[in-house]
């Protein structure tokens, strides 16, 4: 598996993902329709520019190749958004993974990386969460992300498709280089928010909830670097092109960290009181996710290289003072 279609791959974790493809020797294309990916994330690539619900710009984007396998990230996101507008999430998360898997089985490419959430758990009965432990998303994106994994099954079983879903828990950080990182519109994750506060673009950090049975009653978060996620793509190929059959892995460290933790190592790393704001619990917030990656480390190889606190908030900060001189 030489080239590699990357839908979004102008994005968060898809531009990350780039560059690490083309440090293990994989040739990507990117697809994206850059209405929430950036031009610049995909510098040194291919870029074909398109939708996946346009089937000619598909096309477009398979003829770019020969592709050999895809990378599948292209999807709305927000948890909160999901909520407010359902109807986007089934319809566009479901319905244009259907119409990339149909690319796919015209162009006959039979293996793809899905971009997958923890998400599709969601409150746990224990944690650290296992890959085995039932299926019980509480949110529209979460359901979407769930019911793509099916298709993916339905889709090997009629057409001899294999597949990687990777399951996140809390992607976070930015490139070493400070040439990328997390930037949403509007913006709901908890990091690039506090240094939205420490940068004056915001007045206040909101902290949804203080009354968790959680050692400071703050939910508690698995974080991990999103270079260690992009590392875990390319295992993820990696398996795929040895021949392994399709599986599911959570992604994650094994470790979480409270609202308020997150907030104190965001103040010592930009040295801004960031003031915080309490608000009640949001609708669906499970107090803890931490994830059990123990498969993902005993069959890909991948081990958490970058995924400390204080390295997530020192690359991501680097990068939000970059974006926000121009840079």
């Amino acid at each position: 598996m030489k080239t590699v279609l990357v839908t979004g791959g102008a994005g968060y974790i898809g531009s990350h993902t780039l560059e690490e493809l083309r440090a293990s020797g994989f040739d990507p294309i990117c697809f994206d329709n850059l209405l929430t990916g950036f031009r610049s994330f995909a510098r040194g690539v291919r870029l074909v520019e398109g939708d996946l619900a346009r089937a000619a710009d598909l096309e477009r984007a398979f003829e770019a190749g020969p592709v050999d396998a895809v990378i599948h990230f292209a999807a709305h996101a927000l948890v909160g958004e999901s909520y407010r507008n359902p109807y986007k999430y089934y319809h566009d998360n479901i319905g244009n993974a259907l119409e990339l898997l149909e690319a796919m089985r015209r162009h006959r490419v039979g293996a793809i990386v899905f971009s997958s959430s923890c998400s599709v758990y969601g409150i746990p009965a224990r944690v650290p969460i296992t890959e085995d432990m039932p299926l019980d998303p509480i949110n529209p994106y979460g359901a979407s992300k769930m019911i793509v994994e099916r298709i993916l099954r339905d889709y090997e079983a009629a057409h001899g498709f294999r597949s990687v879903s990777l399951r996140y828990f809390n992607a976070a950080g930015a490139d070493p280089q400070a040439r990328m990182g997390e930037w949403h519109h509007p913006e709901e994750h908890l990091i690039p928010r506090l240094f939205q506060v420490a940068l004056g673009e915001a007045a206040a950090a909101a902290v949804y909830g203080d009354d968790y049975p959680t050692r400071d009653g703050t939910c508690i978060r698995d974080y991990i670097h999103v270079t260690d996620l992009a590392r875990a793509h390319v295992a993820a190929l990696e398996h795929l092109a040895r021949g392994a059959p399709s599986d599911v892995f959570n992604l994650g460290t094994g470790a979480g960290y409270t609202v308020l933790e997150v907030l104190e190592q965001a103040r010592a790393a930009t040295g801004a009181a960031i003031p915080a704001q309490r608000n009640p619990r949001r609708p669906g917030d499970p107090p803890e996710l931490v994830a059990d990656a123990t498969k993902a480390r005993t069959v890909l190889g991948w081990v958490p290289r970058h995924s400390s606190l204080e390295e997530i908030v020192e690359t991501a900060w680097a990068w939000h003072r970059r974006r926000a001189k121009g840079g």
